[in-house]
Parts: C-alpha cells; structure tokens; sequence
C-alpha cells in the first residue's frame, strides 16, 4: 500500500513505524520540522497541508492530529476515494463521526479505527478463551485505566474542550468502553459520573461509567488522570472463571494475563498466568489488520460503528452532566 500520514506527533510516529514494508509517500503536519523529521526516517514528502495528502496519489491515509482534525481529514480523505485509518476516537462528537460513516457508505470506501489496544497480546488471548467458551455466559467486566498527568498538563490540547471534544472519558476512557463492547457486544449506559478532582480545567479529569449488555452483563469502568502511577487492569468475569489482563509495558508495567478457573467443587480457582514482556507490538499487529481487512478478510479492527458506538454512550454520559 501506498500510505500518507497526517499528524507527526507521538502517535503519527508509531505508527509510521508500524506500517513495515508499505511504503510511505507523504507525511504532514502543522509543525513542518516535525513533519521533516518523519520524513527523513520514513523517505516520504513532508508538507504542512493536510489537503496535499489527500490529494497524493496513495491508497490510504492515517490521521493521528488532535481530536479537532480527526473528522474533518477523514472526511476529506473519504470523500477522494482513500481508506483511512484514524485514530480512536475519530472525532470530537457522534454528529461529525456520522458524518464520516455516511460519506464512506456512499463512497464505498473503508474507515477504520485505531483502537490498538484489541491488539494487545494478553487481550487477544483473553478474547480466543472467552470466544472458546471456557469462561462460559460472561457476568460482568471491570475496567480501571489512569496515568497522572504531567506538570502543566492544564495546558495541553487534551484539556481544552473545544479541541478535544472533552476529557478523561474521551481519552482513556474511550478505549475502555470500545474494549467492553469487543467482549460483551453492544451495551447501553446505566450511570455515569465525570467529576473534575486536582486539574484546573473544564473537563473531566475522572469518569465512572456503568453499562449494561443486551441481556444483563455489565460493565464497571474507571479512568482517570489522577491515577499517580499509571495502571491498567481488565478484569473478564464469567460463570466459570474470570481473565484479568494488567499492564501496557512501559510506564503501565509489563502486560500479564492472569486465568482463574473455577473447579467443580470451587473453593480457591486453578491459575494460569502469561506474561509479555515484550516490545507493544500493538501498533503493527493492528496495521496488518488493516491491511487484510481491505483485501477482503475478517479481522478484529474496530470499524466505523464501533467508533460511533462508543462516542454515542460518551455523548450520553456528557449529557447527564449537561454539558
């Protein structure tokens, strides 16, 4: 494939990196050293205009900007013909995603969304032992995801609502519900509270989410930007078992999937543990998807209903806010 890539920042150059023997032609971003330096590495064009990528003559575009960006480039990129990988969660709101959906209907044209976290060695794992039925019906899932910000984080475009289109919920949080969904199927919002506890901002440093599943499952979940250290768990409750998957690497701690089966007569569970201590490979196991996705297989990327799904309950627990 021939791939052009809008946004050099840290996620633009993840995944440059994890595009492997495609080749990329263009890169841009409104820093044009940015985008020279991911050029230089990458041997593509660099420009400061997103409209010079998605006139390029390639085959699909990845959009990693700032959530205000996400919609619009993508729609620009639909609406010439190009698939578009964007990144989670597509857009500041349900209206300018739909907007997305529809046009790629029309055009004919895939959109997918990087929700990279499906591509996490002990989520992939837990999601072939639930699709095996080992853990049986599934009761519930608990998910908790935070890290603590950074000194001046006030300050940074995630902040500020206009750009970002909210806070926590729509950043962390956004990957914990589309995990949710990936493991219970559609669900519906039951409570939610997105307070603001240490950042001076307008935004939710907090969200509290409960959801619940077509026929009762339910969803806990918690992210936050005052988790002082960073954590992340995810925790698979069934009627035999349960599969809780910790860590990301890096800051979050090596990735380890812990199985606790329930024996016949019960008392405490057989455990199984897998680690990974490895690179995240997240990134290019998710491109490669993305690739064998527009060659016509089946794959586990979330597309453009899922990324809708998840902004309408975020745009459901915004409202019970007012905001």
């Amino acid at each position: 494939m021939r791939i052009g890539i809008v946004g050099c920042g840290l996620i633009g150059q993840k995944r440059a990196a994890a595009i492997g023997d495609d080749e990329i032609i263009i890169v841009c971003d409104t820093n044009l050293e940015r985008a020279r330096a991911l050029a230089a590495r990458t041997g593509a064009d660099a420009v400061d205009d997103w409209r010079k990528v998605v006139d390029s003559d390639i085959d699909a575009i990845v959009v990693a900007t700032s959530h205000d960006g996400l919609a619009p480039i993508t729609l620009a990129a639909v609406e010439a013909h190009k698939h578009v990988l964007v990144e989670k969660p597509a857009a500041r709101s349900l209206p300018e995603l739909l907007l997305v959906r529809d046009a790629a209907r029309r055009r004919g044209v895939s959109v997918k969304a990087g929700y990279n976290h499906r591509f996490h060695p002990g989520l992939m794992a837990a999601k072939r032992i639930v699709a095996a039925g080992s853990l049986g019906p599934l009761y519930y899932i608990r998910g908790r995801y935070g890290h603590g910000g950074r000194k001046g984080y006030e300050q940074e475009w995630r902040c500020n609502r206009t750009i970002s289109g909210g806070g926590e919920l729509i950043d962390q949080g956004a990957h914990l519900i589309d995990l949710s969904r990936w493991f219970l199927g559609n669900l519906t919002l039951d409570y939610a509270a997105t307070p603001t506890f240490f950042w001076s901002i307008d935004v939710e440093d907090n969200c509290f989410l409960a959801l619940r599943g077509q026929c009762g499952e339910m969803a806990w979940l918690h992210a936050t930007w005052t988790e002082w250290k960073n954590t992340f768990s995810f925790e698979i409750t069934g009627r035999d078992g349960k599969l809780t998957v910790e860590g990301l690497g890096g800051s979050y701690g090596d990735e380890r999937l812990i199985f606790h089966k329930m024996l016949p007569q019960m008392g405490p569970p057989e455990t199984t543990v897998w680690e990974y201590p490895i690179s995240d490979a997240s990134w290019a196991s998710e491109f490669a998807e993305f690739k064998s996705n527009e060659a016509g297989k089946p794959a586990n990327i979330a597309d453009i209903d899922d990324a809708c799904a998840v902004l309408g309950i975020i745009e459901t627990a915004y409202q019970k806010r007012g905001l």
